[in-house]
């Protein structure tokens, strides 16, 4: 993608009040604050209505909105105000550079009826086409977008960061043998479940505490009456303060005052309280509700599984009744205050994200549209250069492992393509594979596994596709537990180290096959030759090492590290090449080819940027004019199980 600065003014757009005190408000203005104290114009504004399930005031209020902003101003819409507003992100789409900030799907909302859950998803869904791409406040909710259909490719992830302003004080043993003071901040709902916490206090009576309840009561008038009379039924009314939303100012004192922090959250799509209290020094005790898995998994932190009041009793209870743990917390606490981000941090974020999507089509349909478009033009190649010896090799071992199967056992072999895209894959290897077979089919991309089942669905072979953002962590879990064979094409150049271990120990664990095609090399050659041919190829390998989403990628050197990685477990690995030779048979898929690796190019190196567009012209006028043959080396593994031959 070429390289471009960041966007001189960026407009965020909430619902409502924007100087609301929760933790989703106060990341959208201290990333604001920060982002203007690095030198971008940035600046917030809350719209009038009722949302996220939008009224007309609402309606009218994005509208208008949008339609004041010269064109091509970059806009972030946080996801509660364009969740359930697609045709209004759709109107402005092509004209302003449109960005989703997504805390957490609407969806994940606890106390939904299933039919508004099932509205929220489908209209979000909906709105996140229309946009350029999406940044989220963590990981986890990252990893949630792979079910609204967004690619890997269009997320960057911006966690939030801490205001520092001094030192955090030291709590220890004295702090509990004086009545502790418990801190729990969140806006009153049934999502942040303090009635939880209200529950597991009223079982530790008889022990010294205090718990102040800090967060808005207004935003839920129901639960927060549920909430008092809960306290009244427990006679807790002298013990648990509900303070109401405080001004910053406020907060900051109350985390001063606090002895430990308690977040009973159901689910939270980060979890910012569990910074601003670790930051304080505060010791901590979470639930494992949604992203807080993550983000409270650190030192000075205990979790309990959400929802279990039980175990956030036995939490509490455990801290007041042992001083020497609750010092051992407290010491931790402090030691991870070091580690915490800052908004400085947030803001550096999110400017890369800017200037990342700046290069993004107009919305990510349009992105899924270009792959299919690159994909399909270059099926052709990828058939021709595919090595039929490698195909023959595997289809002969998976019938001799077929037939060595008693009867019983006798059924279809799981295959997985990972990758899948448009399907090519499979449509090569099911008429080649003389066993009966079942596919798993997994990627990113929703849009592009619905065509492939189209175009799969007529070699009448079974079939399932799953979308999926496959990761080191998650690789396992995502795939079956008996497979014949793991298959990817033009994938394992894209990926990590760490991510291309974890896929061969998946494979080494069920004893399966692999065959993995199309690995670029790292070597192209382009005939007539040109002056610049070796500077654009230098380029595009550097190009190829950058992170496409998991890490440093491997390039080139990818298909020698699998083979090196699955030969010391006994695996008997062959590389066989499989080149691309283009002509002007190919002329689409040599165009686009090119053309790609120019931007690579120049993203590597904007001071060549004239000279890699005179190449570029050179070399598509040739092509037109049928007098350009290019040849790019390629890689096929096939990996066979040890102990068995073909």
């Amino acid at each position: 993608m070429p390289e471009s600065d960041p966007p001189g003014c960026v407009e965020f757009l909430v619902p409502g009040d924007p100087d609301q005190n929760t933790g989703g408000y106060r990341y959208v203005r201290k990333l604001v604050e920060a982002l203007c104290e690095n030198g971008c114009m940035a600046r917030v504004s809350g719209l009038p209505g009722h949302f996220p399930h939008p009224d007309q005031v609402a309606r009218d209020a994005m509208d208008q909105r949008l339609a004041s902003f010269p064109d091509g101003t970059f806009v972030v819409l946080d996801g509660l105000a364009m969740g359930g507003l697609p045709e209004i992100v759709e109107k402005h789409t092509q004209r302003l550079n449109l960005l989703a900030l997504v805390h957490h799907p609407l969806a994940d909302e606890t106390g939904l009826s299933e039919a508004d859950r099932q509205w929220f998803l489908e209209t979000e869904k909906h709105a996140l086409e229309f946009v350029k791409g999406v940044i989220t406040t963590s990981q986890h909710t990252a990893a949630r977008l792979a079910d609204y259909d967004v690619p890997a490719e269009a997320i960057r992830v911006a966690e939030p960061g801490v205001t520092r302003t001094k030192t955090p004080q030291v709590r220890g043993e004295s702090s509990v043998n004086n009545a502790p003071q418990i801190l729990c901040v969140a806006h009153l709902s049934p999502r942040k479940a303090q009635h939880q916490l209200v529950e597991a206090l009223e079982r530790l009576k008889a022990l010294p505490w205090q718990c102040a309840l800090a967060g808005s009561d207004r935003r839920d008038p129901e639960y927060s009456r549920q909430v008092r009379l809960a306290i009244a039924k427990a006679g807790l009314e002298d013990r648990v303060e509900l303070v109401g939303e405080v001004e910053e100012s406020g907060l900051a004192d109350l985390y001063r005052k606090a002895d430990f922090f308690v977040l009973p959250s159901l689910y939270e799509g980060y979890g910012m309280v569990i910074d601003e209290a670790l930051a304080e020094g505060l010791p901590v005790i979470s639930s494992d509700g949604g992203a807080l898995a993550i983000t409270s998994s650190r030192p000075g932190v205990v979790q309990y599984r959400a929802g279990d009041v039980r175990a956030l009793e036995a939490r509490i209870r455990n801290w007041l009744e042992h001083p020497d743990q609750f010092d051992h917390a407290c010491k931790l606490a402090v030691r991870e205050s070091r580690r915490i981000r800052s908004w400085a941090d947030t803001a550096r974020d999110v400017s890369e994200a800017l200037r990342y999507f700046s290069g993004f089509p107009a919305n990510l349909h349009q992105h899924s549209e270009f792959e299919s478009e690159w994909l399909a033009a270059r099926e052709s190649a990828d058939h021709r250069a595919r090595s039929k010896a490698l195909t023959d090799e595997l289809n002969q071992w998976l019938l001799n492992r077929y037939d060595a199967l008693p009867p019983e056992r006798h059924c279809p072999m799981q295959i997985v393509d990972i990758g899948t895209g448009r399907g090519s894959n499979a449509l090569f290897l099911v008429p080649g594979l003389q066993v009966p077979q079942t596919w798993l089919a997994l990627d990113q991309d929703n849009a592009l596994l619905r065509e492939a089942r189209q175009r799969v669905d007529l070699l009448d072979v079974p079939f399932e596709t799953r979308t999926v953002q496959l990761s080191p962590e998650n690789i396992e879990q995502h795939l079956p537990a008996e497979i014949a064979l793991i298959t990817a094409a033009a994938l394992i150049d894209l990926v990590s180290e760490s991510w291309l271990k974890a896929l061969s120990q998946v494979a080494v664990r069920r004893d399966s096959a692999m065959l993995i095609v199309l690995s670029y090399a790292g070597h192209f050659e382009l005939s007539p030759g040109h002056p610049d041919d070796e500077l654009l190829q230098t380029l595009v390998n550097e190009h190829q090492h950058g992170d496409k989403g998991t890490g440093a990628a491997l390039g080139p050197e990818a298909p020698i590290v699998l083979k090196e990685l699955l030969s010391a477990e006994g695996y008997r690995v062959e590389l066989a090449e499989s080149p691309w030779t283009l002509g002007s048979e190919d002329r689409a898929l040599a165009q686009m080819l090119m053309q790609g690796w120019t931007e690579a190019a120049i993203e590597q190196s904007p001071k060549d940027r004239d000279r890699l567009a005179h190449w570029l012209e050179t070399r598509s006028r040739q092509l037109s004019e049928a007098n350009l043959t290019i040849v790019v080396r390629h890689l096929d593994l096939l990996a066979l199980p040890p102990g068995e031959q073909p």
